[in-house]
């Protein structure tokens, strides 16, 4: 199943993390990284470990995801939570492929120790500077990476710009992200945070607006955003029945021994329309 939503869950709230898997979205990002004060990241550290552990692995609820520190910190993070509850890591302010190398090791290392099977956890690296975008392609690529995601508050202050309403000034980053993660063959990107957490007649359509653009999910950070976000990724069952219509005729066409079709309007299906059919199913619920 395809997450459409991650919401960010601070490590050092337990009240919030105990709430967390009941709110909604498909997935959640526990965050050790910008939501944890400097001088409380041992204590989170070891509170989440804690929260993974009593989560088990029953593979029920979302997804769980945890946002690690850039640089040694991350690691460290990497090697305590590692366990059967976790689907995945983000890697804060990754800016080199050399160093999801770095991370690959250590999880592999943790795996071992926690009796699960080699690559079980997957990475999304999180590109919040100029240097994480102008290695994008590299990053996509390396070792576990799953998935791109950008932090966009980040990278506008070290590119020195501001976002207006639409993000419009950032439409370069956000353009470089989608292509270095379809050049890779990974999922496509997750649609950045809205931090405004009132206005979801913006976040809806903003939302659109990155959806169309090829990102395939959001980031939030508040459970108000949950349905927005849902209901922009949930295709209709209308969108649906035509994608299953545009599947089941192009079989067809293949078994007649022609790699193209007609729809039902007299448009032309061929793989490029197929693979974007197969995603609409994907995502129905």
């Amino acid at each position: 199943m395809i997450a459409r939503t991650y919401m960010y869950v601070p490590g050092n709230a337990p009240d919030k993390l105990a709430k967390a898997p009941a709110r909604g979205a498909d997935a959640l990002i526990v965050d050790l990284e910008d939501a944890v004060p400097q001088a409380a990241k041992e204590a989170a550290r070891a509170d989440v470990a804690d929260w993974l552990a009593g989560m088990g692995a029953s593979g029920a609820g979302p997804d769980i995801w945890v946002r690690v520190n850039p640089g040694e910190a991350g690691l460290i993070d990497a090697r305590v939570v590692t366990g059967p509850a976790v689907t995945g890591l983000c890697l804060a302010k990754a800016e080199s492929a050399a160093g999801l190398a770095a991370l690959d090791r250590v999880v592999t290392e943790a795996e071992t120790a926690a009796g699960l099977a080699p690559r079980t956890l997957r990475v999304m690296p999180l590109l919040e500077s100029a240097a994480a975008l102008l290695a994008a392609p590299e990053i996509a690529r390396a070792p576990r990476v799953a998935r791109l995601q950008l932090g966009e508050a980040d990278l506008a202050a070290d590119l020195g710009v501001v976002p207006g309403p639409d993000g419009r000034e950032l439409l370069w980053a956000r353009s470089t992200v989608v292509a270095a993660s379809a050049a890779a063959r990974i999922s496509p990107p997750i649609a950045p945070v809205s931090v405004d957490v009132r206005d979801l007649d913006l976040l809806r359509e903003t939302t659109r607006a990155l959806s169309r653009m090829g990102f395939l999910g959001r980031a939030c950070v508040h459970p108000a955003q949950i349905p927005v976000i849902n209901e922009v990724f949930t295709p209709t069952p209308e969108t649906v029945a035509e994608a299953r219509g545009v599947l089941e005729r192009y079989d067809r066409s293949l078994a007649e021994g022609s790699a193209v079709c007609l729809d039902d309007q007299g448009r032309l299906v061929d793989e490029a329309v197929v693979r974007s059919a197969r995603r609409v199913v994907e995502l129905a619920r």
